[in-house]
């Protein structure tokens, strides 16, 4: 079943967006039901993901603080690892 959708979008993205569903051979409605698919789709499959309870338990264990930056601190690791 299709249903019509009305939207206020700014006129350039409009004429954008039709330019690209031109070049693309593709409606610009069928554009928008695809892209609202995919984005609906990825939050599904994001709930979909299965943690184990080994993994569940771990959560939350180690408090880090905001500014801690994993990509300096591993560096630092392999430096000291490989002097």
């Amino acid at each position: 079943m299709e249903t019509k959708l009305t939207l206020r979008l700014n006129d350039n993205v409009i004429e954008r967006a039709k330019n690209y569903a031109r070049s693309h051979k593709i409606s610009l409605s069928k554009m928008i039901e695809s892209y609202l698919d995919s984005i609906t789709r990825q939050k599904e499959v994001e709930k979909k993901i299965f943690i184990t309870p080994l993994v569940e338990s771990l959560i939350g264990v180690i408090d880090l603080p905001s500014d801690f930056d994993y990509k300096k601190d591993y560096r630092d690791y392999l430096e000291k690892k490989y002097k």
